[in-house]
């Protein structure tokens, strides 16, 4: 199990985006930067022939790295991911460029909770938004007619 880097008491659950250096909270991460001890990370050359060990401040990012304990309760499972881009109904869909105009719209704004507010409002955004749901969260009564097949 890993510690926090900074006070060395508690499990980190965050990774300083220039040094990659775990910490465990707001505070840690303000005394760490306050410390003057974030070094960033430099990209390494491959042409380097010398051997490294791989530290933690050189691993790839991940989703644990970008979300808060409240937000992982709501990471998908990459399986269901990998759902979404099988989809044949989620691409027909896609293929419609007024719906892309509206995704890209909420991707590039700055207030991202009112685009999408604003999308939810546009039918066609919202047929995506359920075809989605319907593949991430499958509904019990979905659940209940596959299970009816069987017999």
């Amino acid at each position: 199990m890993q510690l926090c880097g900074v006070c060395s008491e508690l499990v980190p659950k965050y990774r300083c985006p220039a040094c990659r250096i775990r910490y465990c909270s707001v505070a840690c991460f303000k005394r760490h930067k306050e410390d003057a001890s974030c070094d960033p990370v430099k990209e390494s050359d491959p042409a380097s022939s010398k051997p490294a060990a791989v530290s933690n401040a050189e691993q790839p990012w991940t989703v644990e790295d970008l979300l808060d304990e409240d937000s992982q309760t709501d990471k998908v499972p990459l399986q269901k991911l990998q759902q979404l881009g099988d989809s044949e109904a989620l691409r027909g869909l896609l293929r419609n460029p007024h719906l892309r105009q509206l995704m890209m719209s909420v991707d590039s704004a700055e207030n991202k909770a009112k685009a999408m507010k604003d999308a939810m409002q546009e039918p066609l955004f919202v047929e995506f938004a359920d075809q989605c749901l319907n593949i991430i969260e499958p509904s019990e009564t979905e659940n209940n007619d596959e299970d009816d097949d069987e017999y």
